[in-house]
């Protein structure tokens, strides 16, 4: 099954979590502060991470924005931080998820199998997506998914993506010109209704806007979704 790395500084907590992860037979690493797990990270390559906020050595926002730089491992934020300007913030730093504390155990695999299922199925649920397309836009930009090897390339040069930006993102390319629904990206792409809502797709848009530079691949369309507005040819 899957390698999960869980960093909560509390005991029991922590080792219920890894108790029930392993009755899916995951492999479980267990870290009490944030110390350690960007090496290991390196080192091991999770598959997901179950993330604390509040860590004795540090602010799990500002690890996350920072591991971002360099992994993809899909993160699922465990907090008792329950404003809606946190979910955004843990969105906004690549999070993948969101669940607040105190939680039910069993929502929480549920929603770990649901991460890890559309990570793992990302290319097969973008069957048209079969291999690298790039994606001219007005000025001779381009944008490559590449599904072989799960990565974007953005004008030549990689751009790091969480696993909801890759799938949005497949997804959008794959309708290219078509209006597409934030309520239909959330049942698509998240597999769920999340908490955040269409709230949690516009700041999932923000980023990948973020990551895509200048160029306008993504556009609002008012009262109805978004539009990838790029013209897709064969790589």
């Amino acid at each position: 099954m899957a390698n999960v790395f869980v960093v909560e500084d509390n005991d029991g907590l922590r080792e219920t979590i890894a108790s029930y992860l392993g009755l899916d037979e995951h492999t479980v690493s267990c870290f009490a502060r944030l110390a350690g797990v960007e090496d290991a990270v390196r080192m091991q390559q999770p598959d997901l991470m179950i993330l604390d906020v509040m860590l004795p050595d540090g602010d799990g926002f500002a690890f996350a924005r920072r591991l971002r730089r360099h992994s993809r491992v899909p993160i699922v934020f465990l907090t008792a931080r329950t404003s809606e300007s946190d979910r955004i913030t843990g969105f906004e730093v690549g999070g993948d998820d969101y669940v607040v504390k105190p939680f039910s155990n069993k929502e929480l695999m549920l929603r770990v199998r649901a991460l890890l299922r559309r990570t793992a199925h990302a290319a097969d649920d973008n069957p048209a997506l079969a291999g690298a397309w790039v994606i001219d836009a007005d000025g001779g930009h381009e944008l490559e998914l590449d599904i072989d090897r799960h990565q974007v390339r953005h004008d030549g040069a990689a751009v790091t993506v969480t696993a909801a930006e890759w799938k949005i993102l497949g997804y959008l390319t794959d309708n290219a010109g078509i209006v597409v629904s934030r309520e239909r990206l959330l049942g698509v792409c998240l597999d769920y209704l999340a908490d955040g809502s269409e709230r949690t797709i516009d700041t999932h848009i923000k980023n990948i806007r973020i990551k895509l530079g200048k160029v306008p691949w993504v556009e609002t369309v008012r009262g109805f979704g978004y539009r990838f507005i790029g013209r897709t040819r064969d790589a």
